[in-house]
């Protein structure tokens, strides 16, 4: 049995013994070190054909809690997120960091750090009483749909209402103003937090929904799906120049490698252009749709620009930052080496079981992969759980971000794991007894050993068919129907015995 790893801290940190981040290793037969002080030397397993500890890093606990600092303590080179890190020296690791502790992956055990939630920001869910009227849009006055935030007036509006209202305003005026407060509009953005308000909203009182054919229409109409820049039109009528003083105090002008005289060849953007921040690097790049180049991810409709500008031929400067065109690719360029961290819903042992039944198959993970996604393509699998936005327009030539592509990657394995018999599983791993919540578990998240014990993927599962919520309510029911008959016979027998003592 492989003792637990240990991690040594000196005698005033003792005082603190709240577990707040571990060094989980991806071979489930070594246990996790488990890091509970502010300043940790870890001596663990470093070679997966031994059972030696050594004392190869210390561990230093940042002080806004979502990060730490990593230093090599060993004699040689370690690697970090496949970066290498010499002797002595200190770097930065967040959870999800992967770290080798040796020079090269053969041979070496693979930890991940992951930070433990804190208890006080555990997830509670409140009760708010809100005015349905707060939440109407002063376009249509209805509820919101896919709401949308205009700034600095910070007022509210449906995504169809103000993509219209944006679209005749840049035809008509030089500048947009808010169609509530007539404030000239200078930001726009899709608002998630609204947009969770807005369905609990019709949740609780369902005459106020729209009919199917007035969504459809104002999804049609919706234009805004990542945060755009709203430009000025109006010209300066200053009488005489800004002054450098004034100039720093205004702050620097947010403009793309397109804007101005010495703009870049191609595309001119002009006063009433709309621009897109890049969610990768910050830049700013022309909204534009008249091209058939993609400038959002489809998966989270979040904006990146390194498509865009290899396409226009623009390269990386010091004044303009620009995405490696790595962070936005279509899915039938990507290549993947490891199963991502986030699937199977972060269990490690059950993506160490599907690891081994990959190699179990004679084939490597991309071409797994790659046969799924065909699979996809030919609609032979069901999108209902795809954990991403327009589940059903992705195919194989569609552009996406690198942590949409995972989450697309961690689909496909799940599918691929429930359709392996369970004669074909590890011996283990068949064993288990299944959970009865699978894969949709949430004790799996924070109890290790009933993460390792149950089986959470229930194998057998026929292709194109998941269980409705409505049958899931429907079983439970009926379980509790059953119950309360059995208690209402035994009851009756235990009346009945009662009366037939003398």
């Amino acid at each position: 049995m492989v003792e637990l790893g240990e991690s040594s801290s000196s005698a005033a940190n003792h005082t603190d013994d709240e577990l707040w981040a571990k060094l989980v290793p991806s071979d489930s037969r070594y246990s996790d070190v488990e890091i509970k002080s502010n300043d940790v030397a870890v001596c663990s397993e470093i070679k997966s054909s031994s059972l030696d500890k050594h004392d190869w890093c210390k561990i230093t606990r940042n002080s806004n809690q979502s990060h730490a600092t990593l230093q090599n303590k060993s004699a040689n080179a370690i690697l970090v997120d496949e970066a290498v890190v010499q002797s002595g020296e200190i770097v930065d690791v967040k959870c999800g960091t992967e770290i080798i502790p040796g020079p090269v992956k053969e041979g070496h055990l693979s930890y991940r750090f992951k930070i433990m939630p804190a208890r006080e920001l555990c997830k509670q869910q409140l009760q708010i009483s809100i005015d349905a009227e707060h939440a109407r849009c002063c376009i249509c006055l209805n509820i919101w749909h896919d709401v949308v935030s205009a700034a600095p007036c910070l007022h509210n509006f449906c995504n169809g209402c103000f993509s219209e209202w944006l679209k005749r305003s840049q035809q008509k005026h030089s500048t947009v103003l808010c169609p509530h407060c007539r404030a000239v509009v200078q930001f726009v953005g899709r608002n998630h937090f609204l947009r969770n308000i807005e369905e609990g909203i019709l949740q609780a009182d369902s005459s106020l929904k729209r009919s199917d054919e007035e969504m459809a229409l104002l999804d049609s109409y919706a234009s805004i799906r990542s945060n755009l820049v709203i430009g000025n039109g109006k010209k300066s009528h200053r009488k005489r120049t800004r002054t450098p003083m004034e100039e720093e105090s205004e702050g620097p002008e947010l403009r793309c490698p397109q804007c101005g005289p010495d703009a870049a060849v191609g595309f001119h953007c002009n006063q009433d252009t709309v621009h897109l921040q890049c969610n990768g690097c910050g830049g700013m790049m022309p909204s534009r749709n008249d091209t058939r180049v993609p400038q959002h991810c489809i998966g989270c409709d979040r904006a990146f620009c390194g498509v865009y500008w290899q396409t226009e031929g623009v390269t990386r400067s010091n004044l303009h930052p620009l995405c490696s065109p790595d962070t936005f690719k279509p899915i039938s360029e990507r290549t993947i080496s490891g199963i991502p961290f986030l699937a199977h819903e972060n269990n490690r042992h059950e993506r160490d079981i599907t690891d081994i039944c990959i190699r179990q198959t004679g084939k490597t993970l991309q071409q797994v992969v790659s046969e799924w996604i065909g699979k996809m393509n030919n609609r032979e699998i069901d999108r209902t759980r795809m954990p991403l936005n327009h589940a059903e327009m992705i195919v194989s030539g569609t552009h996406l971000c690198n942590p949409c592509y995972d989450k697309l990657v961690s689909f496909l394995l799940y599918w691929f794991r429930i359709t392996i018999p369970k004669r074909l599983l590890p011996p283990e791993a068949a064993q288990r007894e299944d959970c009865w919540y699978g894969h949709t578990c949430r004790t799996q998240h924070h109890n290790e050993e009933h993460a390792r014990r149950r089986n959470h993927w229930i194998s057998g599962c026929p292709l194109n068919s998941t269980p409705s919520i409505a049958e899931e309510a429907l079983r439970r029911a009926f379980c509790r129907c059953r119950l309360l008959r059995m208690w209402k016979l035994g009851r009756a027998l235990f009346f009945y015995l009662g009366q037939k003592q003398p």
